[in-house]
């Protein structure tokens, strides 16, 4: 499935840095642009199944506090 992003980029100190406004935490850099693209994919990736497993692991239970 494709879904399609913003990808925010600027030059700093001769790499290209840059982060998804939509997904709050991804952030990567890169010799050049297209390395950019490239490790902003990998750290999207790693979000996902980051929240994967932090879902897999995770339990609720309704509580009531008194305050």
């Amino acid at each position: 499935m494709a879904k399609k992003f913003t990808l925010e980029y600027w030059i700093d100190d001769g790499w290209y840095v840059g982060r998804l406004p939509e997904v709050p935490g991804v952030f990567s850099q890169g010799e050049t642009l297209e390395e950019l693209e490239e490790n902003i994919r990998d750290a999207y990736r790693l979000m996902l199944e980051e929240q994967s497993l932090k879902r897999r692991n995770t339990r609720s239970k309704q509580i009531t506090l008194e305050v």
